[in-house]
């Protein structure tokens, strides 16, 4: 009889507790649709609209995912496609159309929407064209751990309020335009990116950031010393700032610390000897600054140290031992100083450089001069202003004078100078490969830009037997060489015209072999020579000296004919970037720019690695001046068409085309490419023109990103194309998507 009155009253109570659980996951439902249309109805939630279960249950995507604790929400990530930073554009806190949400969008609304996830713990919202002033109400998110906002238009300062997440261990706020103050209370703090940002002033002290792993300020405007960092440092990275002062002895106590990238500053002074010998030190990066002085003759290098860029400072005298070509696998970069060595580091005159330390020394002592003489008629005034005051009172024996006879004396304080300390996790090995290619092929003994004879040359080539013959285009025949250490390289054979002046050829040469990137071909040397016989009329015959590619071109690995080489998705995205890059390095890298760089899939070339690498870049310089010289000759026709005038942007579109679909066809051309294109407006259109083995190896997000920048660049409007940041940017975004995809499938099939 007991049994049957309990039965029921256990009944009604599990019927309370479901409903009760109902209502509460109905009103997290509720607010997760709310910040869908806040959102503006993101793809990255198209799922959504058509989902009828619980929230918590639908499955992830790379751009979307939800994790779930009882019944409340504790994770949420979205990730748009709208580009933050736009080339050319400034923003000043109105909406962007395509860039940013509607001016419907109110960031206060959204904000409390979002404080009503309580139980949140990790909130990424990247890429969606979010904008105003991020308000202090986040702070109502009390257990936050991981905050990621990277990638949108928040602007103002970050407001004081974050720092009452006291659970709060990763901020990462990349690529807005925020100003203001780095926040410097958040004491659990492990991650702290802000970078690609509008911040400036004076960094704070962050030394008590004891939790603090990884900080990123790249790219901002900080003008200040470096400031105090904390020892638990692994990463730093301080770069393209305006950061003055030394590099002082203060990172000697950052024994975790593993990447220093304080590069593209305003420091002085000789680097201290202390980062070199860092226990965990594998990359440091201190170039274009206005380091001076001597380096150590007995400097120590850590045995992690993979990398050191010391270029484009202001260093004199000699290299020590642990930086010199011995060292293995360690990367060392010290060009545009004033150094005594030869080899592939160009350095300028000694002179220059103590010329521009005299200077600078010179600016410091009459800044000196001038705040002594500011102090001292300071203290003078001050001297002057107590005796009047002290003989008033004598004078007058009034209160002026203490009836304390024991007035305490006043102590000058004072002031230390706090020099600072700067420091990614270290993928270092491997931008050491692409960096010292050319260095290892210096230790093997082929030369850097050099003079060789024509003897030198018959010899490496057999003579130009036929068998050394690799192929020939528009910019002449190609010969693999082999020098007497057996050494690999590939020679180019440009005949010219013999009004060509040698002058004009070594201002060429001069330019190339000063270019220094590790996805262009390492240029290493010519031989110019007159010829009578050979050609007529009279010509002149200019051999170019390059690195040997083993791996041949990238052309040969798109086609499906030789499946052996045939690149997957991911490994072509690697190549398109690598090839940006140094396209990027050309425009913007170099004065002066080089704008028509003979961007083709025959002239990008894969080493052993499968590292690719832009050849031919700059020779359309010396082609056009040639087709210009040729013209004047009366009567007589150029071999060479006349440079394209289409700019990089549009020629990288068809590379990027052709990786997507195969090479061209030798009868077919760039008009065939163009009227393919509309297939790529529809599944089954892309189905058929997409290469199939990009088809079964790409993600539909990456590939989508792929095919629409492709659009934009051939676009026959010039100022209609993106800029090739633009592309670049894309493009890792492509392979960011990509790897994500590649990631949860692995994850999946290990299930």
């Amino acid at each position: 009889m007991a049994h049957s009155k309990v039965l029921p009253l256990l009944l009604l109570s599990c019927a309370l507790f479901l409903q009760n659980t109902h209502q509460l996951q109905n009103s997290q439902t509720q607010v997760l649709y709310q910040l869908r249309k806040h959102l503006e109805f993101p793809k990255a939630l198209e799922s959504w609209g058509s989902y009828y279960g619980d929230l918590c249950q639908i499955p992830p995507t790379p751009h979307m995912s939800i994790s779930c604790e009882g019944n409340s929400v504790t994770e949420l990530k979205v990730m748009g496609d709208k580009l933050s930073k736009p080339a050319g554009i400034m923003f000043h806190g109105s909406p962007l159309p395509n860039r940013t949400l509607s001016k419907a969008f109110l960031i206060d609304s959204f904000a409390t929407t979002l404080t009503r996830l309580t139980s949140l713990k990790s909130l990424t919202l990247v890429s969606l064209g979010i904008f105003g002033e991020l308000p202090g109400k986040i702070h109502r998110l009390c257990w936050l751990e991981s905050l990621d906002l990277s990638s949108n238009y928040l602007f103002g300062s970050v407001p004081p309020e974050v720092s009452r997440l006291v659970r709060l261990q990763s901020l990462t706020l990349d690529g807005n335009y925020l100003n203001g103050s780095v926040p410097d209370s958040l004491s659990n703090l492990t991650v702290l990116a802000l970078s690609h940002n509008e911040l400036s002033g004076e960094l704070p002290d962050l030394s008590k950031l004891d939790h603090l792993h990884m900080l990123d300020l790249r790219e901002n405007r900080f003008d200040s010393e470096l400031p105090l960092l904390p020892k638990s440092l692994v990463t730093v990275l301080l770069s393209k700032n305006s950061f003055s002062g030394e590099v002082s002895r203060c990172f000697d106590g950052l024994s975790q610390l593993q990447h220093l990238d304080l590069s593209f500053n305003q420091l002085t002074g000789a680097p201290s000897r202390f980062l070199f010998s860092l226990a965990n030190i594998s990359y440091l990066d201190l170039a274009s600054n206005k380091l001076s002085g001597k380096l150590p003759v007995d400097l120590t290098c850590g045995g992690k140290l993979g990398f050191v860029d010391l270029s484009n400072n202001r260093l004199v005298g000699t290299i020590p031992g642990c930086l010199g070509g011995s060292s293995g696998e360690r990367v060392v970069k010290l060009g545009g100083n004033c150094l005594s060595i030869n080899g592939v580091h160009e350095q300028h005159q000694e002179l220059l450089c103590e010329e521009a330390e005299a200077k600078r020394k010179g600016f410091q002592s009459r800044k000196i001069g001038t705040l002594v003489a500011v102090v001292s008629g300071a203290v003078l005034v001050l001297v002057l202003f107590a005796f009047g005051l002290l003989m008033l009172c004598t004078k007058r024996r009034s209160c002026c004078c203490s009836k304390d006879k024991s007035v305490p004396q006043a102590r000058l304080k004072a002031v230390t100078d706090n020099n600072t300390q700067t420091s990614l996790s270290s993928q270092v090995l491997a931008s050491a490969r692409l960096i010292s290619q050319t260095a290892k092929l210096a230790a093997q003994g082929v030369p850097s830009c050099r003079s060789f004879s024509f003897e030198e040359l018959k010899e490496a080539t057999d003579d130009f037997d036929s068998s050394r013959f690799l192929g020939e285009g528009s910019l002449g025949k190609l010969y693999r060489g082999t020098l007497e250490n057996g050494s690999s390289i590939a020679i180019r054979c440009m005949v010219l015209s013999k009004k060509f002046s040698s002058q004009s050829i070594r201002s060429h040469l001069d330019w190339m072999s000063k270019l220094n990137h590790p996805h262009l071909l390492g240029f290493l040397g010519h031989h110019c020579t007159q010829t009578n016989g050979e050609y007529e009329p009279a010509a002149t015959v200019l051999y170019l000296v390059y690195e040997y590619m083993p791996k041949g071109t990238y052309r040969a690995h798109l086609s499906e004919s030789c499946p052996e080489k045939i690149l997957t998705w991911p490994d072509r995205l690697a190549i398109l970037i690598e090839i940006a890059k140094a396209v990027h390095f050309l425009h913007t890298g170099v004065m002066p720019g080089s704008f028509n760089n003979q961007l083709k899939t025959n002239n990008i070339l894969l080493d052993g690695h499968k590292i690719a690498k832009l050849s031919d870049y700059g020779v359309s310089a010396i082609i056009e001046e040639n087709e210009k010289l040729e013209i004047k000759s009366e009567g007589h026709k150029s071999k060479y068409n006349v440079a394209k005038r289409e700019d990089d942007v549009y020629n990288f579109g068809f590379v990027l085309l052709e990786s997507l679909v195969g090479p061209l066809p030798t009868t077919k051309g760039e008009a065939f490419l163009l009227n393919e294109m509309t297939s790529f407006g529809s599944q089954d259109g892309r189905q058929k023109i997409v290469n199939p083995t990009v088809l079964t190896t790409s993600s539909q997000e990456s590939l989508a990103i792929a095919i629409s920048i492709a659009n934009k660049c051939v676009l026959l409007e010039p100022s209609a194309r993106p800029s090739f940041e633009d592309v670049l940017w894309n493009l890792q975004y492509a392979a960011q998507m990509q790897s994500a995809a590649d990631a949860e499938r692995k994850s999946d099939t290990s299930l």
